[in-house]
């Protein structure tokens, strides 16, 4: 059966053109019950439906309000916003019409996704009908009618179908179909055609084993959710179309919203505009209006008479808050306000509307309301960015010390937190494998394990190299090839040799593991790696981005065992000078895995001179001539102390932290690893100019440098920072014979200053330059195990050396660009994640070991606290001046040379100090690292409210810099 719609439209070049709309429907399409024997039941025919079958008889949760066998029919407002109560295990048999689908999917890519997991899942039993393409549910729109009220009428209809149709079955007991809907008309209407209906939350407190769901409902109005107190805390939002005039206009400016770590009443907006990037301080409750961290918002400017500087107070909301703290909220504003320095003022503006909502479920614990019997509880998230959510739920005293997900429903103007509902417990807190959960779900690490339909795409065991796979490939597994890698390393991407030629030259080679072989597009797996982006290093696990059979096996390029590369080879002379470079694809066995402590012993030691020393030797004495020549030509040698953690055998507890120490070997990868990147981005551009995957590293702007100039000035030493060049000549000469560590926290502090590095399209954008590595090109290539940037440079790279084809997505520059974006994403949250880790893992250390006395150095001075380094942990901490209800010192701060006057004690940047260091679990939902003062000595210098960090601000990486 065909129906068509005929339309006009006018093309660009002005003439108009008659359209012709086909739509084909269809009488063989399945209803999905299991016991129907009328359509085919399940579809199995081949109709255009997808989902297990409903069951027979719906044994679902039972419910008061309809006792009898039912399926249930969920409209389009319902799924958006009770998506957690659709997920839940008891909400099965579910039927979900096309109609819906469609709209979910325009109108928000999460819920969709989240949907199209549930239809998947077997034990759920939901069926998507394709009600669109069914001649006895398809519905033309009417005259008048808008295209919401026509599709509210398409899912009245089949409904009714559904309910006719499940007449006709031969059961028992005969089922019906019930419609859930939170649209007060779509239901009025239902209810006078005749048809069953409930809201989500008739239907959900109806449930008679299953009260508990009841805390899982979304609150959906705002003004009904308001605390009765009448007081207006925020302004209203501008409504969004007069939010995109304003910003054409340029009355309004549009960013991302930050809220800041350390001091929960003021934010930045960062504004991206055509070469404008700015940020722009957002001061004060009122000003915040509600917006949530990673939001993006309308700003408007304050006049610049009320332009204030970035805060240097450290001030965390660690207290019970209620609605009534208003005025308490005004003074703490007030308080923060003091004479600045004209050149500090920065511009200063308000939130005026929120253009997207970045709400996403969020982890952390409830605190429980000290009202006997009450519901309504707040919720501390554990991102501090995030503010406290109130929700209400009756399982208060079982949640109590449990980590919990919560997700935001809404923010009514006179509350001074949004309104969310329960999601989910993750478990007790401070277990390691609930702590761990949570900070991979706070950092969105993708961390299911891999499905059946990715697995499906792994070769078959036992695997061997077959004729076929050496088609493209050179044979070198003839060649002395080593791998050099941190103890315990199993995903082995990368091994070398270096061997002398006939004509006195040297030929080098940096073979790394042919990923993209077992990995082609387009399938489940390719999909999945491309999702996951990067492989997350925790202290204790490893989230891999593609399955352990290709991380710790078949792409391993361990010892002894035939494996699939791609080579990069260059013929060098004995001065590092590259006289050819070609790459291929090619077969290695590795002779040798060897650790950089293993390879460093064989270069020293005096009466080894086997072929794998010898190999060894000749690459360390290229690495030095190598990094001598970045170093020469501006590249920057940057620091940031790395811990180590010593585990338990049985607890898996740290018993033993410290930094990591770095030999030869570790530089000589490096270098190697660098110059392999550096050939192949060249080679890749080269061949395409268009959609090459590159890698960046801005420079940053010269503001970023005040820190490090001013404490550098406050040592008596001058920091140039108006090229990389400079940069890192003025870091070499820093030197002080009696301070032998300032080198050190000098180059820490100026990683500190630098930009991310991030990928991009070479299509896309005309600034490749590197500046830490002072390179004018740079990719990723030597990785490919565990960076999915690494295999799209690796296809490029085969199709440029006609090993490979090219396929449409591999040269569409905007697909690409969208995939940088992912993996900028990706590699910065794992970043975050790995942090976190260490943080964990170091309290759990201290919790073991009590307090600790440690030698410290300033990093930063703050108008009440000071932000200490401990070297031998490698450990970051604040050492607060201010404790609550204890009189405040007297405190004296000045930025011009960063110091700060604590009743007549001056402590300056770099400043060496003694500090008690012991973990603070008073507060179990933000367990810390307390520091207190114990050198100089000084008043009131113990508050335990101190947040630990992860020095390096930099991508992580196993052997390389952290700049690259």
């Amino acid at each position: 059966m065909l129906t068509s719609r005929t339309f006009l439209r006018r093309t660009r070049a002005g003439a108009v053109m008659k359209v012709v709309r086909e739509h084909y429907l269809r009488d063989d399409i399945s209803c999905g019950a299991a016991a129907c024997g009328l359509c085919g039941g399940t579809g199995e025919e081949g109709g255009p439906a997808t989902g297990p079958p409903l069951e027979v008889q719906p044994s679902g949760a039972a419910s008061s309000l309809c006792p009898a066998p039912h399926y249930l029919l969920l409209d389009t407002n319902l799924l958006l916003h009770q998506i957690d109560i659709v997920e839940d295990p008891v909400i099965r048999n579910v039927i979900i019409l096309q109609t819906v689908l469609q709209e979910v999917r325009k109108r928000s890519a999460p819920v969709y996704k989240r949907i199209k997991d549930v239809l998947a899942n077997p034990e759920k039993h939901f069926y998507s009908f394709t009600n669109e393409h069914h001649k006895e549910t398809y519905i033309e729109q009417e005259k008048g009618e808008n295209s919401n009220d026509r599709n509210d009428r398409a899912i009245r209809v089949a409904v009714k179908w559904y309910n006719e149709h499940l007449r006709k079955i031969q059961t028992e007991e005969k089922m019906q179909v019930i419609l859930l809907t939170n649209d007060r008309k779509n239901k009025e209407k239902a209810l006078e055609e005749g048809i069953t209906a409930y809201t989500c939350e008739e239907y959900i407190k109806s449930l008679i084993a299953n009260p508990e769901l009841v805390d899982r409902l979304a609150s959906l109005n705002d003004e009904e959710n308001e605390i009765e107190s009448g007081r207006i805390i925020f302004s209203e939002h501008i409504p969004l179309s007069k939010l995109q005039h304003g910003i054409k206009s340029g009355l309004y400016l549009q960013g991302t919203f930050r809220a800041n770590r350390d001091n929960y009443l003021e934010a930045t907006v960062w504004v991206h505009g055509d070469g404008d990037e700015r940020e722009i301080i957002i001061p004060g409750l009122k000003n915040l209006n509600r917006a949530v961290h990673e939001d993006i918002v309308a700003v408007e400017l304050l006049p610049k008479d009320v332009w204030v500087a970035p805060s240097s107070v450290i001030l965390l909301d660690d207290e019970d808050q209620n609605e009534e703290d208003g005025e308490k909220e005004e003074e703490r504003e007030n308080s923060l306000k003091n004479t600045v320095i004209k050149s500090m003022l920065r511009p200063t503006g308000k939130v005026v509307g929120i253009i997207k909502r970045n709400w996403r479920p969020f982890c952390g614990m409830l605190s429980k309301s000290h009202i006997k019997e009450a519901r309504r509880h707040l919720f501390t998230p554990a991102d501090r960015r995030i503010p406290r959510i109130r929700i209400e739920t009756r399982q208060a005293s079982v949640l109590e010390g449990q980590r919990i997900i919560v997700a935001i429903d809404g923010w009514p103007r006179n509350s001074r937190y949004p309104n969310g509902h329960f999601v989910k417990n993750l478990g007790a807190a401070g277990d390691k494998e609930t702590e761990t959960e949570v900070l991979l779900l706070e950092h969105d690490v993708p961390h299911q394990p891999f499905s059946q339909a990715v697995l499906s795409f792994l070769p078959q065991m036992p695997w061997s190299i077959t004729d076929q796979d050496m088609k493209f490939r050179e044979d070198l597994r003839h060649l002395c090839v080593c791998s050099v890698d941190p103890p315990g390393c199993t995903d082995i991407d990368d091994a070398l040799h270096c061997r002398d030629l006939e004509n006195g030259n040297l030929e080098v080679g940096v073979h790394i593991a042919d990923v993209s072989h077992f990995i082609r597009p387009g399938n489940a797996l390719d999909e999945e790696s491309a999702k996951r982006g990067t492989t997350v290093y925790l202290c204790e696990k490893r989230i891999d981005m593609v399955p352990e059979l290709l991380s710790s096996n078949l792409c391993s390029l361990r010892s002894n065992v035939d494996r699939l590369a791609f080579s990069c080879i260059w013929e060098m002379d004995h001065n590092a000078n590259i006289l050819k470079t070609r790459f291929t694809k090619s077969a290695i066995n590795s002779k040798a895995s060897l650790t950089y402590a293993e390879a460093q012993m064989r270069i020293d030691s005096s009466s080894m001179n086997d072929d794998i020393t010898t190999s060894l030797r000749g690459l360390n004495k290229l690495a030095k001539i190598l990094k001598k020549r970045r170093r020469d030509n501006g590249a920057l040698t940057l620091s940031s102390p790395e811990v180590r953690f010593h585990m338990d055998s049985e607890t898996h507890d740290p018993i033993d932290l410290q930094t990591k120490e770095l030999k030869e070997t570790n530089s000589m990868v490096e270098e190697f690893m660098l110059l392999a990147n550096i050939s192949v981005a060249q080679k890749i551009y080269d061949e395409f100019s268009e959609h090459a995957l590159l890698r960046k590293h801005p420079a940053p702007p010269p503001s970023n440098y005040d820190v490090l100039v001013k404490a550098a000035k406050s040592k008596g030493l001058e920091i140039k920072t108006d090229s990389a060049k400079n940069l890192a000549d003025s870091l070499d000469s820093a030197e002080s014979p009696s301070f032998p560590y300032l080198n050190t926290l000098l180059r820490i502090l100026a990683t500190r200053c630098m930009m991310q590095a991030v990928y991009f399209c070479s299509g896309m954008d005309n600034d490749f330059h590197h500046y830490g590595l002072a390179s004018p090109i740079y990719t990723h290539f030597t990785s490919p195990i565990r960076r999915y940037a690494d295999i799209i440079v690796h296809r490029l790279l085969a199709v440029a050396i006609k090993a490979d084809s090219t396929y449409p997505d591999l040269t569409d520059k905007h697909k690409l660009a969208d995939l940088c974006k992912n993996l900028n994403y990706r590699h910065k949250m794992a970043q975050y994640a790995q942090r976190s880790s260490v943080a964990f893992h170091t309290q759990l250390f201290f919790k073991n070991k009590g307090a600790v006395n440690e030698e410290a150095y300033i990093l930063f001075v703050r108008k009440n606290a000071i932000v200490v380094l401990i070297p031998k942990y490698g450990l970051e901490g604040t050492v607060f001046f201010e404790e609550k209800d204890k009189p405040k010192p007297t405190l004296l701060y000045n930025d011009e040379i960063p110091s700060l006057t604590v009743e007549g004690t001056t402590f300056y940047t770099f400043d060496k100090v003694n500090v008690k260091i012991m973990l603070d679990a008073s507060n179990i939902q933000h367990q810390k690292i307390r520091m207190a003062l114990t050198e100089p000595k000084v008043l009131n210098s113990s508050d335990p409210t101190q947040a630990i960090k992860l020095s390096s601000d930099n991508e992580p990486d196993k052997k390389k810099k952290k700049l690259e």
